[in-house]
C-alpha cells in the first residue's frame, strides 16, 4: 500500500501522497506549494500582451471601465462595463456572431491558448463573424455589452478562469444568445478548463464550443436550457 500514494499522484497534480518532516510538509513540499502560489499571483497580476493575437487576426481592441488591474481586482462590476467610448468602436456589420477574448483573472491563459483556441474555432464556428474583439481588464459579462454594440446574435467569450494553485493558466468560455447588458449566468454556456496538456486540448475545446454554438442558432437560446450533449470528449495530452 506504500506505493499507492505515488501511483496515484502520477495520474493527477492534485496535491496526494505528499512527504511529512515531523509533523509538517518537507522541504521540497513545501516549497512547491510556494511556487504554485506565486504562479498562481503572478498570473492575476500579469499584463495582458495582445501582441501575438493582432499578429494572428484582424481585432479591436475596447477597455471595461476598470482604469487598472488594481481597480479591477476591487471592483468587479467596472470590469463588466464598456464605457461609451469604447462601445463607440464597435459598429454592426451585419455579423452574427462574435468571437471576444478577455483577460480576466489570468492574462497567462489567454497568452497560452486564446491563439490556437481561436483558430481552431474559425473552420468550425460557421455563421457571418464580426472582427475578433481583445478586451482588457474584462470580466465575463463584459462580452454582453460588447455582443450588443456589435448586434450579433451570439458572443463567445474567451476568458482567463481564477487561478488555482494546480492550474494558473485555465481558459474558459462562455457562449451567450442575444447578448446584452444585464444577462444573468445562467443565460451562458461555459467550456472551462482548457489548458492542454493537463485539461482539455484546443481541438476537443472548439468543438464544443462550436456544438454549443449551432444548438444555440437552431434553438435560439443558451443556458440551462441548452445542455452540452456533443459528441466530443476531452482529448489530455
Amino acid at each position: 500500500m506504500a506505493e499507492l500514494p505515488a501511483r496515484l499522484a502520477a495520474l493527477t497534480q492534485a496535491r496526494i501522497g505528499l512527504g511529512r518532516a515531523g509533523q509538517a510538509l518537507d522541504t521540497a513540499a513545501t516549497l512547491a506549494f510556494d511556487l504554485a502560489h506565486a504562479r498562481a499571483r503572478d498570473a492575476v497580476h500579469a499584463g495582458f500582451d495582445v501582441s501575438a493575437l493582432q499578429a494572428a487576426f484582424d481585432v479591436i481592441e475596447v477597455r471595461s471601465a476598470a482604469p487598472d488591474r488594481a481597480t479591477y481586482l476591487q471592483r468587479p462590476d467596472l470590469g463588466r462595463q464598456l464605457p461609451a467610448a469604447e462601445a463607440a468602436r464597435l459598429r454592426p456589420t451585419g455579423a452574427d456572431t462574435a468571437i471576444v477574448v478577455g483577460d480576466g483573472l489570468s492574462a497567462t491563459a489567454v497568452a497560452r491558448h486564446a491563439v490556437p483556441l481561436v483558430r481552431a474555432l474559425l473552420p468550425i464556428l460557421g455563421g457571418r463573424l464580426a472582427p475578433v474583439v481583445v478586451a482588457h481588464q474584462a470580466r465575463v459579462a463584459l462580452g454582453d455589452a460588447i455582443g450588443a454594440a456589435l448586434a450579433v446574435d451570439i458572443v463567445v467569450m474567451l476568458i482567463g478562469e481564477r487561478p488555482g494553485l494546480s492550474a494558473p493558466d485555465s481558459l474558459g468560455a462562455y457562449i451567450t444568445w442575444q447578448p446584452r447588458p444585464g444577462r444573468q449566468d445562467s443565460e451562458r454556456n461555459c467550456v472551462s478548463n482548457i489548458r492542454p496538456p493537463h485539461g482539455l486540448d484546443h481541438d476537443s475545446a472548439a468543438a464544443r464550443i462550436a456544438w454549443l454554438v449551432h444548438q444555440a442558432r437552431a434553438r435560439r437560446l443558451t443556458g440551462v436550457a441548452l445542455k452540452d450533449e456533443s459528441a466530443a470528449r476531452p482529448r489530455l495530452g
